[in-house]
């Protein structure tokens, strides 16, 4: 299908933010985005560039009823001459397939949305930043537009995707990060919808996240929802643990999400010679490791924050100090490899990066 593109009058367009330092996270949108629409039968058609513009929607929208709605989260980075990537962006869009079928919506043509948001990018380049730690967000969304009130899957959906500058999603940056147990809500359990990127399961976060932040917390570590004995994924990363000589990260057993920067890491780690494992790693082994020292670092993997050192951990009221409190070697190794290849400071021996310009 050829994309249509229809671009935005001057008057339309909008004012470029001039300090990159002060981009922050997911406020700024660019001139443009990308759009198409399903129907049953008929499958996708229209693809299409539009100017930047609200959406008209049915109140009876089965998105705003029953939850039929899948994103994803990946970046554009500015090289250091000028030319613009993407990091790994086809795993992103082969997640967006996978969330889509768990919640009986109809698949994209990776080729086809691929390409509209290589086109999306090129189009508004300038709003690309060029200071050392921005990017251009970029956030591919599917909801489910037929209006029907009653429990079935939609007939009608709609696709889009919009960008935007942005810095540290954090505003700790790379200082390390307190996060704090959840011992009584729950994220997702086996058999839900856990491993999907799909609002509910945010939705479910809400609570339990923001009354960690009251308590001081950045983020909330997530327990399996039948034992709350198996840590899982923190708020928005997966988790990693070294604990002693080993790389320990929770598996996917359906309730966590499959990171792509958490593929990256354990791929690195291992071929860095470092014994990675994959397997239901018990909050009081975490605990344990912690009073004998020999918890030497935490951290979360994602893409918005690439790699977030871990602080303090709090469980049961106890507070457990991890790496002195600091950015631990690993930490800052993974974070420093994989910002140089997304970045292209350095070669890319695994053929992540994507050229496209």
């Amino acid at each position: 299908m050829e994309i249509k593109v229809t671009k935005a009058s001057s008057d339309q367009l909008k004012a470029k933010p001039t300090d990159e330092s002060k981009l922050g996270f997911g406020d700024l949108l660019t001139d443009h985005m990308f759009l198409m629409n399903y129907e049953a039968g008929k499958g996708w058609f229209d693809p299409r560039i539009e100017p930047f513009h609200d959406l008209q929607i049915n109140p009876a929208a089965m998105v705003l009823h029953y939850g039929q709605e899948v994103f994803e989260g990946l970046k554009a980075y500015r090289g250091k001459d000028g030319r613009i990537n993407l990091f790994r962006p086809a795993k992103n869009f082969e997640r967006l397939n996978r969330s889509a079928r768990r919640l009986c919506m109809p698949e994209v043509d990776t080729d086809l949305v691929m390409e509209g948001m290589k086109q999306l990018i090129l189009l508004d380049k300038e709003w690309v930043p060029h200071s050392p730690g921005t990017s251009l967000y970029i956030r591919p969304t599917m909801v489910a537009t037929e209006p029907h009130l009653g429990v079935r899957p939609a007939q009608s959906h709609l696709f889009y995707i919009i960008i935007g500058p942005v810095g540290a999603y954090y505003k700790e940056g790379l200082n390390p990060v307190r996060i704090y147990v959840e011992d009584f809500f729950v994220r997702a359990a086996v058999g839900g919808t856990g491993e999907a990127k799909t609002s509910g399961n945010y939705a479910a976060s809400l609570l339990a996240a923001e009354e960690a932040k009251e308590k001081g917390f950045t983020q909330v570590l997530w327990l399996d929802a039948k034992e709350r004995k198996y840590v899982e994924e923190v708020g928005t990363m997966n988790m990693f643990f070294l604990i002693d000589d080993e790389v320990i990260t929770a598996p996917l057993t359906g309730t966590i999400l499959p990171g792509v920067t958490r593929e990256s890491v354990i791929r690195l780690v291992t071929d860095w010679g470092l014994r990675v494992s994959e397997r239901s790693l018990a909050i009081d082994e975490v605990v344990q490791a912690a009073k004998d020292g020999r918890l030497k670092e935490a951290f979360g993997t994602g893409t918005a924050a690439v790699i977030s050192p871990v602080g303090q951990i709090t469980y049961m009221g106890q507070n457990f100090v991890v790496a002195g409190g600091k950015m631990g070697d690993l930490s800052q190794r993974l974070y420093d490899e994989i910002v140089a290849i997304q970045y292209r400071q350095k070669p890319d021996p695994y053929g992540w990066v994507e050229m496209i310009d």
